[in-house]
């Protein structure tokens, strides 16, 4: 699968891709990545990629014809996706659909962002990643990405880490303890539950499923209702 990257600012993207793992995804060629400079695609000597409003206002808007033509140059297929505070949020669901697609292309904002023409005409999807501002869209197309490129067959080492993820079915994941004896009477106070040591692996998958909804119901009690109408709807049925 196929990423491109079209910012003002690629440096601050491409090294994101150097660690870890999506460096050894790069590696095996499970993703591959491509870093355009906004700018490379203005004609005037000083390159420049921002004009002010119209009707005025405080910070620069991108240029739509730059965006247009760097788009134009990158060949189909490809799925263009715009990052804005006004996009929908991106959720796990979104991460498993586009995993199957072949070339996502992520457009970054900067300043204050795009011409509302570029996006009217470029974007296929326009994304955010909550309700706050960012000084770029370079850090929400780097989420975007991450989540995306982890779903793809390969990319984790161990498969089986994509079950029983958060957000499944509205629920977040149970609570997780590391094996580590050595330093458990350092934390008397908050020994890991026992079955999770027993072997049991029905009690463990039950009591999982507890944690999680108990989990979902105290961090994340807009998730825990919507659960639970789900549930309600189920049982009708």
């Amino acid at each position: 699968m196929q990423f491109s990257f079209l910012s003002l600012f690629p440096n601050l993207i491409m090294h994101y891709f150097e660690d870890s793992i999506l460096k050894n995804a790069c590696k095996k060629h499970l993703i591959t990545t491509h870093f355009i400079n906004i700018r490379d695609y203005a004609t005037d000597k000083y390159q420049k990629a921002d004009y002010p409003q119209i009707g005025g206002g405080a910070g620069q808007v991108l240029r739509p014809d730059l965006i247009r033509d760097a788009l134009n140059a990158i060949p189909n297929p490809k799925h263009t996706i715009f990052l804005s505070p006004a996009g929908k949020p991106f959720v796990q669901a979104d991460a498993i659909r586009l995993a199957k697609k072949e070339h996502i292309v992520f457009v970054c904002g900067r300043y204050e962002g795009f011409d509302e023409r570029s996006i009217e005409l470029c974007a296929d999807e326009v994304f955010s990643i909550g309700d706050f501002i960012l000084t770029g869209g370079e850090l929400a197309a780097l989420c975007l990405c991450d989540s995306i490129a982890r779903q793809i067959e390969g990319v984790l080492g161990n498969p089986d880490s994509l079950l029983g993820e958060s957000f499944e079915s509205y629920l977040l994941e149970a609570p997780n303890f590391s094996r580590t004896i050595q330093i458990d009477k350092t934390f008397e106070n908050f020994i890991p539950p026992s079955e999770y040591s027993k072997g049991n692996h029905s009690k463990i998958a039950n009591l999982k499923y507890n944690l999680s909804i108990l989990k979902t119901k105290y961090f994340r009690p807009d998730l825990y209702q919507k659960w639970k109408a789900t549930k309600r709807v189920h049982n009708e049925k």
